[in-house]
């Protein structure tokens, strides 16, 4: 078993000599400039590596790429084994990124989340509180604090002459 270090320097070695060969040593007119490597895995015994890749374009050019990919991972894995120089060369499986799908469906549930809250901003605007503008309970009017002989400093009922709560 390789240690982690050595299978990421691996998986960067394959995405980089991925991505050249595509770029200039395949003429496939299927894959052209329109497929992009975004990351590369390497399993722990360094002998499968996952090649993700995007495709800028309709379903069918994905369809395209992902059938000249196929064709071209011999050559591919022939330069990743000349490029890297170790005793087993990995066998490459290439696997559609999901990347731009998953940025284009978390902006499209942020615009309605901003939708949404531009809706309940306009419905806010002239809304009232259901309690009036100060929901809490009084227990006495504002006219028992004055002293007017019905409040708790004057020693009313329920009260004893220290202003203790009243015995039977």
């Amino acid at each position: 078993m390789a240690d982690n270090a050595r299978a990421k320097r691996l998986a960067d070695l394959i995405r980089e000599v991925v991505a050249e060969k595509l770029q200039r040593g395949i003429k496939d007119p299927r894959l052209g400039s329109r497929v992009t490597i975004t990351d590369t895995r390497v399993t722990g015994d360094l002998r499968e590596a996952t090649v993700f890749y995007t495709v800028y374009g309709d379903d069918e050019e994905r369809a395209q790429a992902a059938k000249g990919l196929e064709s071209a991972k011999g050559v591919l894995r022939s330069a990743v084994g000349a490029a890297a120089g170790v005793k087993f060369t990995p066998t490459l499986a290439f696997v559609p990124d999901a990347l731009p799908e998953n940025a284009k469906n978390i902006d499209d549930v942020l615009a309605r989340a901003r939708q949404q809250d531009e809706q309940v901003r306009s419905a806010a605007a002239g809304a009232e509180y259901a309690a009036g503008a100060d929901p809490y309970r009084r227990d006495r009017d504002e006219d028992d604090e004055d002293g007017d002989g019905s409040g708790a400093a004057s020693g009313g009922a329920g009260e004893d002459a220290d202003g203790g709560p009243a015995r039977a």
